[in-house]
């Protein structure tokens, strides 16, 4: 007996233990904040271009099409046609892009005062309301209430209801934080409380056999639930919503991340990264070093271990059980990424997500590798699912060879991956800029102007930094005050100069901060100098599946063949040219052949070539 109660006061004495490290490890952070997107625009470049692609694709929709099946569920009429794809009326997932929408418009409206989308999120937030109302007990959704029901009881036999519930949410709490509308607010409301009292109802026992996610493609996934009801909490702090998110937030999934144990493999990958970005919030809110433990090391584990060379990730699962789990959409091993090149890797909602996520981990530490990632991932991910001609998104992001970009439809699929891209799309000028109270970090090198109104500082860029390779900032300010100005220099870009009033201050070191500090004065002008190089990075379970890149751009081969390389890694590179700069065009002489390569965000309709082979001999005969 008294051995057991030895043992016992050992496990707590190194629970205890464990606990004061994690919380030591989660204070051991400088805390910094993304400037709000009213503060930052977009000047006139091809990043601008391309959230105007987005803005117009936006007003393009038409808000009756889009409320049709909220009204036909609450009983309402509607003479407007269905909306097609994801959003018809037999869908499961039917109202989930009208939360997408909602949210995508707010930041348009919050950054531009946009008077066309700002009218119609008016419009459709009072009609969102009337179908609240005549469907009663707070509920809101395009599709019945029996979806909860089976789910409650099955946890199977639908598709997603969680899932699609929270987008609306989400979309009505960014209503409500970027235009100030309280109708928002209290639809939002009423639907949590309906969440709430279904909970109630549920057994332990049920609520985790309903949010146990381990399957593929699993039926009850249940969105973002944790990650809306924090959110609503910060503002509410009505301690209900505390209690309610908590409930979403499963501790086979928390604890494992929080105690470093990789369990990603065979996890549906969008599922688990937007409770990752939940956990992130409840960190926040209560301080807890569990959920800071679980969001770093998932970070970690997805960045070392499951993550392609642009970032992206999600792919075939080990254990197929379902069609697109051949393919896509899951983790595999960590560490095992050369055999899952399908045509389906790299879903955009995770990517996007991803993104989310390294920003937060980045305004915690202020770590130069989350903002040497968030870089690589903004060009070789997020710009690359967009094409530039249309505007349309792609659902998927394939590295293999050879591959083709498989764009939706901007009118006919409305799949998630839509509803994730018009999102991004709308939040380009975000995480350019972070501060403290004093200071200020640039991550981005975006023709921008970052108005800190509080500081009486205006921060301009201009130039364009993938052709000039090189970055041109202007101080303005009324009168001359100090300011800790901190460039970010990527992992690529060692021998960066780092020039003031076109005097040299030094060569940066790569993958940190160059750290300007002194007293501005008006027009002060800043200028980057980057040298671009070529690189070649492996797999890393086979050093011969290559990517090529050039300074901060994953390129891409031109070619409908399977590109098969030969030589050292040495070879290649001392062989590849720019032969337009402008264009970003590029040309390798490699075993006879020459082969042409321009950046994956450049990539539309022709076929293409991310991943390639090295082939070590070459027989000339």
């Amino acid at each position: 007996m008294n051995m057991w109660k030895y043992k016992y006061i050992i496990c707590l004495f190194a629970l205890w233990l464990w606990c004061i490290r994690g919380y030591a490890n989660a204070q051991d952070t400088t805390q910094v904040y993304a400037f709000p997107i009213e503060s930052v625009t977009l000047k006139e470049s091809w990043i601008q271009y391309r959230e105007a692609l987005n803005i117009d694709y936006l007003q393009s929709l038409d808000a009756d099409r889009l409320l049709h099946n909220f009204r036909i569920n609450a009983g309402l009429p509607s003479s407007a046609s269905p909306l097609e794809g994801w959003e018809a009326p037999s869908i499961g997932l039917r109202g989930h892009f009208v939360g997408h929408y909602l949210s995508a418009c707010s930041f348009v409206v919050k950054k531009y005062h946009d008077g066309i989308l700002g009218k119609r999120l008016e419009y459709m937030v009072d009609e969102l309301s009337k179908c609240q109302m005549a469907l009663g007990k707070g509920y809101l959704s395009a599709f019945p209430e029996r979806e909860f029901d089976i789910l409650e009881t099955k946890a199977e036999g639908v598709w997603a209801p969680y899932y699609t519930y929270h987008k609306i949410m989400q979309g009505l709490l960014d209503v409500y934080i970027n235009t100030g509308n309280v109708k928002a607010y209290d639809v939002l409301l009423n639907m949590a409380d309906y969440v709430r009292l279904r909970m109630e109802k549920l057994s332990a026992q049920s609520i985790s056999k309903m949010l146990y996610t381990t399957q593929a493609n699993p039926a009850n996934e249940p969105g973002g639930m944790n990650d809306v009801l924090y959110k609503l909490y910060r503002i509410s702090k009505d301690e209900k919503h505390l209690k309610l998110a908590q409930i979403f937030d499963r501790k086979w999934f928390l604890m494992p991340l929080a105690n470093n144990v990789d369990i990603l493999s065979g996890l549906h990958s969008n599922t688990h990264i937007v409770l990752v970005n939940g956990f992130s919030e409840c960190y926040e809110i209560t301080k807890n070093p569990i959920y800071y433990n679980a969001v770093t090391h998932f970070w970690d584990m997805l960045a070392y271990k499951h993550a392609y060379v642009n970032e992206s990730s999600s792919g075939p699962r080990p254990n197929v059980t379902t069609p697109t789990s051949l393919t896509s959409e899951h983790w595999g091993r960590p560490g095992q990424l050369s055999n899952t090149l399908t045509g389906e890797i790299a879903e955009t909602c995770v990517s996007h997500n991803t993104q989310r996520l390294t920003s937060k981990l980045f305004e915690w530490t202020c770590k130069p590798r989350y903002a040497d990632w968030y870089m690589n991932a903004f060009y070789n991910s997020i710009m690359a699912l967009q094409n530039a001609k249309t505007g349309e998104y792609v659902y998927h992001l394939p590295l293999g060879s050879p591959r083709r970009k498989k764009f939706l439809n901007s009118y006919s699929d409305f799949r998630c991956c839509n509803g994730s891209s018009i999102e991004a799309f709308s939040l380009l000028n975000k995480n350019i800029y972070f501060h403290d109270d004093k200071n200020v970090w640039v991550n981005l090198y975006i023709p921008t102007v970052l108005d800190w109104k509080e500081r009486h500082i205006k921060i301009s860029q201009e130039g364009d930094f993938i052709r000039d390779q090189k970055a041109e900032l202007t101080v303005a300010s009324d009168s001359a005050q100090f300011l800790s100005l901190n460039l970010f220099i990527p992992s690529w870009g060692k021998g960066a100069k780092v020039y003031v009033n076109n005097h040299l201050q030094g060569v940066a070191a790569e993958n940190s901060f160059f750290n300007l500090n002194r007293e501005w004065r008006n027009c002060d002008c800043i200028r980057v100098q980057f040298d671009f190089k070529f690189r070649v990075e492996s797999m890393p379970d086979d050093k011969n599946t290559v990517a090529i890149f050039y300074g901060p751009l994953l390129l891409s081969f031109q070619s409908a063949e399977e590109i098969s390389l030969y030589g050292e890694k040495d070879d290649i590179l001392s062989n590849l040219e720019v032969s337009d700069r402008e264009s970003l065009l590029f040309v390798l002489n490699n075993g006879g052949k020459k082969y042409y390569l321009k950046p994956l965000l450049s990539i539309e309709d022709e076929p293409y070539s991310v991943y390639v082979r090295i082939n070590k001999l070459y027989d000339a005969e």
